[in-house]
């Protein structure tokens, strides 16, 4: 994500980036574990972290998210009252939906043999022992939790030297149950929604609701792309140049109590 945060950077704007824990060049045990209770605390620390910069004004505190992370600061909004803005591009909004989607496209054995794995690395977790691990991303039909030729495309570009392909296989049985969509009517501050209309994992339904539930404060803005295309080239730069907007609009004008 180095990318957003240079250019939020040279329009003027104090970037706190982070690793999650498990993750990178953050402590935590499994390593390489994705827990979305924890992720979601991580984004809290972060806020309270940056908060308490002499240098930064609390109350000008925005939150960036994609793909998932597009769907945690929706959560993490609908929590703390105080953050100014919201900017999700191509967030997950609804685990069920989107991952009815996703069955379509990967095929359903496919699937089920990654569950496979998902249930053995959850039940080895109860008993203390190691974690089972699998592809972050794969080819298709392969074992991975995105096993997309997309995403395989996507990621070959966009990692960094030293990013590991693996993930603890738990949180794969444990996607569809998260649904940000759900808390975004508990959402007080501008939120927006970069939505890519030919991303399998947000259907048009689940936008409409997360225009519903946050009326007023919601700023759609859509892309007749898919869900990696938004990472490069002119998709890039429109969808980074409308989020620098955004952020110009509610933080450098925000009227205070």
């Amino acid at each position: 994500m180095e990318a957003y945060a240079l250019r939020f950077q040279e329009a003027g704007f104090a970037v706190l980036a982070f690793d999650y824990r498990y993750f990178g060049q953050s402590g935590g045990e499994p390593r390489q574990l994705a827990w979305i209770p924890h992720q979601i605390e991580d984004y809290r620390a972060a806020v309270e972290y940056a908060r308490g910069l002499r240098e930064i004004d609390p109350a000008r505190i925005a939150l960036w998210g994609t793909s998932l992370s597009g769907g945690h600061v929706i959560v993490a909004a609908a929590r703390d009252r105080t953050i100014a803005c919201v900017s999700a591009q191509c967030p997950w909004l609804n685990g069920t939906a989107g991952g009815m989607k996703v069955v379509r496209r990967v095929g359903l054995g496919n699937l089920l043999r990654t569950m496979r794995h998902g249930q053995r690395d959850l039940v080895r977790s109860w008993f203390g022992l190691s974690p089972h691990r699998i592809p972050i991303v794969g080819r298709p039909g392969s074992i991975a939790m995105l096993a997309d030729a997309d995403a395989w495309a996507a990621f070959d570009k966009l990692v960094p030297e030293g990013f590991v392909n693996e993930i603890c296989a738990r949180i794969v049985i444990r996607m569809d149950k998260y649904r940000p969509v759900k808390r975004a009517s508990r959402v007080r501050c501008p939120v927006l929604l970069q939505v890519c209309d030919k991303d399998i994992a947000v259907p048009p339904g689940v936008v409409r609701e997360a225009e519903r539930r946050l009326g007023g404060l919601a700023e759609v803005i859509h892309h007749p792309i898919d869900h990696f295309d938004i990472y490069f080239g002119d998709h890039f730069e429109k969808a980074v140049g409308d989020q620098i907007a955004f952020f110009k609009r509610h933080l450098l004008t925000l009227r205070r109590p």
